[in-house]
Formats: C-alpha cells, structure tokens, sequence
C-alpha cells in the first residue's frame, strides 16, 4: 500500500505529513484506503471523485493478468475486455490453478456493475446439505438450526457479478433451480414459498469437461447451454511457457509491494523455470515466486536454487504446494519438505 499512497503524493492529492499518517494506519486494500480518505477534513470531494477512478483502475491491474506475448492468451483478454462490458453468461474453462477466478474478477472490475458487489460461491467446497441455502437463502424455521433468515449468495450480488467457482461440481437437484433463477431472475429462498427477484450477472468456471457431463447426464444440456453464452478457456501453463518470465516478474513485484524483498531471477533459472511442466499451473508459480521473496537471503535467483526448488516440489510435496492458499501455508509446506530430507534433524 505504500506504493499506491507514494503514487497518490506525487499526483499531489497528499501532502507529505498526510502521507506519513496514513502510512501509520491498517490500511490493506484499496476500498479501505478510500474509506480512510473519506473521513478527512483535508481531502476535497472533488479530489476524492477524480481519486476513486485512479485507485479502481490501480486495483484493476493489481488483480488482473499481467500483459501476455502468447497469441491465444492476447485473443483471451480482448474478448475478456469486450464481454466485460456485456450483461452476457460467461463460462471460464481450464485445469486448475490456470487463473480461472482472477479473470472473473478482472471482468467483473471492468463492466458496467464494477460499482457493485462480486460475489463467490465455490460449489465444491460447500456442502451440498447446504448449498441451497447459501445460494437462494433461508427463512428462519426452514430447518432445524435456522434460528434466523438469511440472504442467499444471489441477493448478496444484486446489482453485481455471482460467480460461481466449480460449477460441475453442483448437485443435479439444485442445477435444475439454479437454471430456474437464470431464465426467471427469480429465487425462492428455503422454507419460505415466496419468490425474491435478483439482478445479477453470471460468471461460472470449471475444471471439468462439461460437454462429457452433459452426456452422461451428470450436468444438465439446459443449464450449460445457459451458462455457456460466452466460453472462454484458459491454457495451462505449460502451453504458454513464453509468458513465463512476465509472470514472474508479476509475481515477485507483487511480493515487494506486501513488503517482501526485491528478487532478480538469472537468465539460466529462467530457462528451468519455463523447461518445468507446472502441474499446478500459474498458482504454482506464484506460491514458488512468494517462497524464494520469502525464504532465501540471496537477492539473485540462480539456477541452482531453482533446481532445488523444482526438485523439492515434484513428489509428494509438490501437490502439497501448489494446493496452498496463501504465503503462510507454502511456507510451511516448504519447511516440512526441507527438514523431512534431513530426517527431521536441523541442516
């Protein structure tokens, strides 16, 4: 954040003791930023009207994918850039890892709902006992527990983006009502026999082959053809290995703007990097980027550190790794695969 505030000074809607106090403050993200900036007496309105474009365009490209030099990646992002300013269904395929959220997000922030909220839903990860309720809503007694009424994920999102991560793994009983608040704009929260109009825009991504659900009846032909107004299927890393050393650099500058330190990545290390298959795709790369900013005191990457990467990462640990969610869990899944090839003693 103290770049973006660094920007916002020498623009000259700061002064450099105003810089200084908001430096001080907790302030991780870009709408707390705003906010912060709301509540001083110092800050015109006028400047805060020309600001907030500035910092949605900064978080805009903080969030979305770097500039590509692969020609399907290129036909990619124009077509994310012209759907985004469409109301149309969008369905993001490709292997996990790939950046299948990142891109719905980065649509999101460039279409006409960008104001409004974007709203996840990870199918798969929710149990299906209560999956419903999380979509459409609960009344209160619906269910034994309902002690209260709550809005589902679709009226969360009125007047933005739902988008619905892992999207073949939803139960064929809540596919059939979920093509139903598509074609109707219209959801029934459970237990409560009356219908709640929702404006929302569709996103959905999947790591499955839905055409080969939909023939052996696990995903229903109706509802993927509603879905699938506009596909957009990302490649796997490996197939796009020129746009390597981008990501990289994307990703170690992201590092040194959480505060981590600057690393330069040696033309031989470069080369292993783009020689490896990534099984976990971009996510892979990004967890070993925010290792090496990190965990390594060198501010050169050579080769050799690198192949010691690689090789720590493709047997039982690399699922390990490439599976995490964040700096915190690569970190540790990195500490166990290097002291585990000590047999548990210290190097």
């Amino acid at each position: 954040m103290e770049a973006i505030l660094n920007l916002i000074l020498r623009f000259g809607f700061i002064s450099r003791k105003q810089f200084r106090a908001l430096l001080d403050e907790p302030i991780q993200t870009y709408g707390e930023l705003m906010d912060a900036l709301k509540g001083r007496e110092w800050i015109s309105p006028r400047d805060l009207q020309e600001l907030e474009p500035l910092l949605e365009s900064l978080q805009a490209i903080s969030e979305g994918p770097p500039e590509s030099r692969d020609p399907s990646m290129q036909e990619i992002h124009a077509t994310a850039a012209r759907v985004a300013r469409s109301d149309s269904n969008v369905l993001i395929l490709g292997e996990s890892g790939v950046g299948k959220s990142r891109l719905a997000r980065w649509i999101h922030t460039h279409s006409l709902r960008h104001k409004g909220p974007f709203v996840v839903v990870s199918c798969g990860s929710i149990p299906e006992a209560l999956l419903e309720s999380e979509l459409f809503g609960v009344e209160k007694g619906a269910y034994t527990g309902a002690s209260r009424s709550r809005e589902g994920r679709f009226q969360k999102a009125g007047g933005g983006t739902l988008f619905l991560d892992e999207i073949g793994e939803l139960p064929l009983n809540l596919q059939v009502k979920l093509l139903r608040a598509i074609q109707e704009k219209k959801v029934e929260p459970l237990g409560s026999g009356r219908e709640v109009y929702v404006n929302v825009r569709l996103i959905a991504a999947t790591n499955r082959d839905l055409e080969e659900d939909v023939k052996q009846r696990r995903f229903r032909e109706d509802l993927y053809f509603r879905l699938n107004v506009v596909p957009i299927r990302l490649p796997p890393l490996r197939e796009r290995t020129e746009d390597i050393p981008e990501l990289v650099r994307h990703f170690l500058g992201r590092a040194a703007n959480e505060g981590l330190p600057w690393k330069i990545i040696e033309p031989d290390a470069l080369d292993l990097l783009q020689q490896h298959d990534w099984p976990g795709n971009v996510r892979e790369l990004e967890n070993m980027m925010q290792r090496l900013a990190a965990l390594y005191s060198e501010e050169v990457i050579d080769a050799e550190i690198i192949s010691t990467e690689l090789n720590d990462g493709r047997g039982q640990g690399d699922q390990t790794v490439t599976q995490t969610s964040g700096l915190a869990d690569a970190v540790d899944a990195h500490m166990k695969n290097y002291f585990s090839a000590h047999d548990g003693a210290l190097p």
